[in-house]
């Protein structure tokens, strides 16, 4: 039996607040909460906590095989097993965890056959999620496991090789130099795409979508001590304008709504987090779009915007969204909806028997929302993806019933966020705005569906354990300011 994962790993300057494998967040949390936030909302240890990437407990070390099998002895195989692992482009897309905690989770599972990762990348994977944050960091420096490993526990990993189409009749993978393989089973982790931004001045250097190592230490390299400009109010765009201000001159962040990260948290925790921006420095021209990009000698030296408004620019990056990265599977069979996303079922299977996919350009069933149909670009989500595929190609299937958690930091400040807002209609807020230090609950009819934070911690991740249990929490329960219902108020 061969396996074959393809996915390539797309960035996301959406937001991402995905954990990374050995994730840092406990920097940003005290002492005394650090017992708490190790829970995750089924009760288990959290993927917050040091973790391997498929959610086995222990240290993220190279050495650490803990229940990988030890290298085995060369054979001949006739079928191959591809994971395509491409770059982060637009949106918080971590796909290098869905494809490698595939991998692993195989071998862990005692998969002994032939598995192979192809990437467009010509890194090992890396925590890509950190690029927004740490913007001098390189790939090796961001690299989730050495070669040493890889090698160790036989994954075979192809760099620079992309696959322009999948055969599901023949179950082959051809990639744009011709060069085909087998698989038979296959994982689809493609990530998205940034969109296109239109403006005059498309040859003008030093404007980013922020992908690889090498462009976030181009942009921390232009922006030092001049003049930076963020189009975009992504999650990601606003960490890269978080993390430029102790270094750039100036930076601006251009915004086409009125308030940064209204339709994710709502115009009151928004303005909130728009002011604590404009306290470091950080201006808004916010109703405003891009009209042109102004160069001198080839290099970017002003963005003028559509209101006339012109502003110094040294170094632009662009973060105005993303679209599902499925083009190449147009003729393959693979279903996908209207907007180029792949729905999936329970056990992350596509309408063709073998063919599986995870990460952001998926559509699956959440259980947490009585199994509708959801697309959730975080990296915890891709992860358990990845970890429930690898699962089901070895015919062992388990339930997905993991509650969506993101979390970012801005400041030294942490947001956390658990649950599915998509389409609240109204927000309970507790705490103090002004201050910082508050608690937001996302409600939709009677009914709490998400919670947000700021230097509130641990309460998102208790609340993430309510939702994890299977009770509901009642509006009501959250307006009068009283959170014993943690304990004792939730309804089956």
């Amino acid at each position: 039996m061969t396996m074959t994962i393809y996915s390539m790993t797309i960035q996301y300057i959406r937001e991402s607040g995905l954990p990374e494998v050995e994730v840092k967040v406990e920097l940003t949390l005290l002492d005394k909460e650090r017992e708490v936030d190790q829970m995750s909302p089924n009760g288990k240890a959290s993927p917050f906590s040091e973790c391997r990437p498929n959610g086995s407990l222990g240290h993220c070390s190279d050495e650490d095989s803990m229940t990988l099998r030890p290298q085995r002895k060369h054979r001949d195989y006739i079928e191959a097993s591809v994971c395509h692992v491409k770059d982060l482009e637009n949106g918080q897309s971590t796909q290098s965890p869905a494809a490698l905690v595939c991998a692993e989770t195989l071998r862990q599972e005692g998969f002994t056959d032939r598995i192979v990762m192809c990437t467009m990348d010509k890194h090992l994977p890396y925590d890509r999620p950190k690029l927004s944050k740490c913007l001098e960091s390189t790939a090796e420096q961001l690299q989730l496991r050495s070669s040493d490993f890889f090698q160790a526990h036989d994954i075979e990993i192809l760099l620079e090789k992309e696959v322009v189409s999948v055969d599901v009749k023949t179950r082959t993978a051809t990639f744009r130099d011709g060069f085909k393989i087998e698989y038979r089973k296959l994982f689809i982790g493609t990530g998205s795409r940034p969109k296109p931004l239109s403006y005059k001045g498309k040859d003008v250097g030093n404007v980013f979508h922020l992908r690889t190592p090498e462009d976030a230490n181009s942009i921390a390299t232009l922006a030092s001590s001049k003049n930076a400009v963020i189009v975009g109010t992504s999650f990601i765009g606003m960490e890269v304008a978080a993390a430029l201000t102790d270094k750039a001159h100036s930076v601006s962040v251009i915004g086409i709504e009125a308030v940064p990260f209204r339709k994710a948290l709502g115009e009151k925790v928004g303005k909130a987090l728009m002011k604590l921006f404009d306290s470091n420095r950080v201006k808004f021209y916010m109703l405003n779009e891009v009209w042109e990009m102004r160069g001198h000698n080839g290099q970017l030296k002003e963005v003028v915007l559509k209101s006339g408004k012109v502003l110094r620019a040294d170094v632009c990056v662009i973060g105005i969204g993303s679209s599902p990265a499925t083009a190449f599977l147009k003729q393959s069979g693979v279903h996908m909806d209207s907007k180029g996303f792949i729905p999936v079922n329970k056990t992350m299977q596509t309408n063709i028997d073998g063919v599986f996919a995870g990460g952001d350009m998926v559509t699956f069933p959440l259980a947490l929302r009585s199994n509708k149909k959801v697309n959730i670009p975080h990296w915890q989500m891709a992860h358990v993806h990845g970890r429930v595929a690898a699962l089901s190609m070895m015919g062992k299937a388990s339930d997905m019933k993991t509650v969506p958690y993101f979390w970012t930091a801005m400041f030294g400040k942490s947001i956390r966020y658990a649950g599915y807002g998509d389409g609240f209609d109204d927000v309970v807020i507790q705490g103090d705005l002004d201050e910082q230090k508050f608690v937001a609950f996302y409600t939709k009819s009677e009914e709490v569906v998400a919670v947000a934070s700021m230097n509130y911690d641990p309460i998102v991740s208790r609340v993430a354990e309510v939702f994890g249990s299977g009770k509901t929490i009642r509006k009501r329960d959250v307006e009068t300011g009283d959170m014993s219902w943690l304990i004792d108020k939730g309804s089956q």
